[in-house]
C-alpha cells in the first residue's frame, strides 16, 4: 500500500494500491502495441495531441491546492510550477520539428543521403517529488512528440501527479496507451527498467537512486538519462549589485523550503563586500514567515517529510559544532521532534572540512563564505562532487564569461539563479548526471539516428 503523508500536518493524505504483477504486464504490453501506431503518426498530428493533452492538464482546478498538501510548498507559489509546466511543454511543442527534422548530408542527380531521428520505443520516467510537474514535463512531453510512448512512475509522495497527468492524456486526443502511469515499490521499478520492452530511462532523484538504475539496467544496451544531486554555488563578486544580489540569492537558498535541483547552497563573497552581503542576507532572510502552507500569509513552508527535517537539522548542528555561526536570529517556531517545519538557516565561518559545505543538503539553509579573489571562488565553486548550476554576480560580462569557462558546471548563470530557460540545455557533470533535457539537444537522447543513402543510378 502506497502512502503519502502531507508534511503540513503529518496525517494519511493518499492511500492507493501498488500496481500488481498483472496491471504491470498489461501496461508493457499496452506500450508497445501503441508504439506501433504513434510513431508513424505524422509529426503534425504528434504535436496537435500533445498541445491537446498539456491543454487538458492546465485547465484542472484542483492541481494547485494538492500541489501543496501533498509537498508542503506555500499555495501562494504553487501557481508557478504551473507556468513553468507550461512554458517548457509549449517551446518543446513549438520547436519539435526543428530538433526532429532530417539532416541532409548530400542531395545531387546520384545520392539523396540524409539522417532521420527515430523514436527509441517504450521511455520510463521516474519523477521526483520536489518539482513534480517541471520535472516531469522535461521528460513526458518531448518523448511524446519524438514519437515514443510513456510509463511514468511518480514519487509515493506525489502520487496525485501522475493521475491528474494521466486524466488529462485521458480527455485529451492522445491515442489510448501512448502515455500510461504506474505506482510502484522500488522492487517493480527495478524489475520494470530490467524488461527489455524498455527501451529508455529517465530518472530524477538521487545519487544513490541514479547507481540502482543503472544496475537495474545492467548489461542492456539502452540509455538512461540521470539528473542526480546538487550542492550549486554563487560567487559574489565586489561589483555586483548588491541589493539584487542578497534579494535572489536568498530566493535561491529558500525557495521551496531550498528543496530545488538547482537551488543555493554554497555562496563565496568577495571580502571587501562580505560583511554587507552577511548583514544584507540576515535582515532580508528573518522577514520569512515559517508556517502553514495553506496559509496565504506563509512563504516558507514544511520540509517534505520528518526523516528530511532531522537530517537537515543534523547537518547544520555539526556544522556548528565544528565552529560554523548561524546569524539568523529571528524565532521561528519549530518542533524538532514532531513537524517538519525547518527554520531557515545561513551559517558563516563555514569551510570546506564540513560536510555542511560538501554534501547535498535539501533544505531551508545555505553556507556563505569569505574569498579573496575570483581564483579563490572557482577554486571552491569546483571543489564538489556535483555540477549541475552554478552563478556568479557581477557587472561585468566578460569577467563572468571567463570564469564561466573555468567553473565545472552544465549551467552557468550571471545574476541569476535556480531558473531553468527551455531553450537551454538542462544537463548536468560529475555525479549530477548524464544526459539532457529541454532545449532542441534534449530531443537526440529521446531519438537514434538513422543513415539512408541511396543511389540512382541512371
Amino acid at each position: 500500500m502506497l502512502k503519502t503523508i502531507t508534511p503540513i500536518d503529518n496525517s494519511i493524505l493518499v492511500e492507493r494500491n501498488y500496481s500488481s504483477d498483472n496491471e504491470i504486464e498489461t501496461t508493457l504490453e499496452n506500450a508497445k502495441t501503441a508504439f506501433r501506431l504513434w510513431r508513424n503518426t505524422p509529426l503534425k498530428i504528434r504535436k496537435e495531441a500533445v498541445l491537446n493533452f498539456v491543454e487538458y492538464f492546465l485547465s484542472n482546478n484542483e492541481i494547485v491546492e494538492m500541489l501543496c498538501k501533498q509537498i508542503g510548498r506555500p499555495i501562494t507559489q504553487c501557481p508557478g510550477e504551473m507556468k513553468g509546466f507550461e512554458e517548457r511543454a509549449k517551446y518543446m511543442i513549438e520547436n519539435c520539428e526543428r530538433a526532429l527534422l532530417p539532416l541532409i548530408s548530400k542531395k545531387n542527380n546520384e545520392f539523396d543521403n540524409f539522417i532521420e531521428k527515430e523514436p527509441l520505443g517504450t521511455i520510463f520516467v521516474i519523477a521526483p517529488w520536489n518539482y513534480p510537474l517541471n520535472t516531469s514535463v522535461n521528460s513526458i512531453v518531448p518523448s511524446l512528440l519524438a514519437g515514443n510512448t510513456v510509463i511514468l512512475k511518480h514519487s509515493s509522495q506525489t502520487p496525485l501527479c501522475a493521475e491528474q497527468l494521466f486524466e488529462a492524456a485521458e480527455k485529451s486526443v492522445l491515442p489510448k496507451n501512448v502515455f500510461q502511469y504506474l505506482h510502484l515499490d522500488h522492487a517493480s521499478t527495478s524489475k520494470i527498467i530490467a524488461d527489455s520492452r524498455i527501451d529508455h530511462v529517465l530518472f530524477t532523484g538521487s545519487v544513490s537512486g541514479g547507481k540502482e538504475v543503472k544496475k537495474s539496467i545492467g548489461t542492456r544496451f539502452i540509455g538512461a538519462g540521470l539528473e542526480l544531486g546538487g550542492k550549486d554555488p554563487a560567487y559574489v563578486r565586489y561589483d555586483c549589485n548588491l541589493e539584487h544580489a542578497i534579494e535572489n540569492l536568498v530566493d535561491g537558498s529558500y525557495f521551496n523550503s531550498g528543496q530545488s535541483c538547482c537551488g543555493i547552497e554554497r555562496i563565496y563573497v568577495d571580502e571587501k563586500i562580505y560583511n554587507k552581503f552577511v548583514d544584507g542576507f540576515k535582515s532580508f532572510t528573518e522577514n520569512y514567515n515559517l508556517g502553514n502552507p495553506l496559509e496565504q500569509t506563509t512563504n516558507l513552508g514544511p520540509v517534505v517529510r520528518l526523516k528530511a527535517a532531522k537530517n537537515i537539522r543534523l547537518q547544520v548542528l555539526e556544522a556548528i559544532n565544528k565552529g560554523a555561526k548561524n546569524i539568523i536570529s529571528k524565532y521561528f517556531e519549530s518542533d524538532n521532534n514532531k513537524n517538519c517545519y525547518v527554520s531557515p538557516s545561513a551559517l558563516i565561518n563555514v569551510d570546506h572540512s564540513m560536510k555542511f559545505m560538501k554534501e547535498e543538503t535539501f533544505g531551508p539553509t545555505v553556507g556563505i563564505m569569505k574569498v579573496q579573489n575570483e581564483n579563490e571562488a572557482v577554486q571552491l565553486m569546483n571543489d564538489s562532487d556535483y555540477g549541475l548550476t552554478a552563478s556568479i554576480w557581477t557587472s561585468d560580462n566578460e569577467i563572468a564569461k571567463d570564469i564561466g569557462s573555468k567553473v565545472e558546471t552544465g549551467t552557468f548563470f550571471m545574476n541569476r539563479c535556480d531558473y531553468l530557460d527551455p531553450g537551454l540545455a538542462w544537463t548536468g557533470v560529475k555525479d549530477t548526471g548524464i544526459g539532457v533535457t529541454l532545449s532542441v539537444l534534449g530531443f537526440d537522447y529521446l531519438t537514434r539516428a538513422k543513415s539512408y543513402h541511396l543511389r540512382t543510378i541512371n
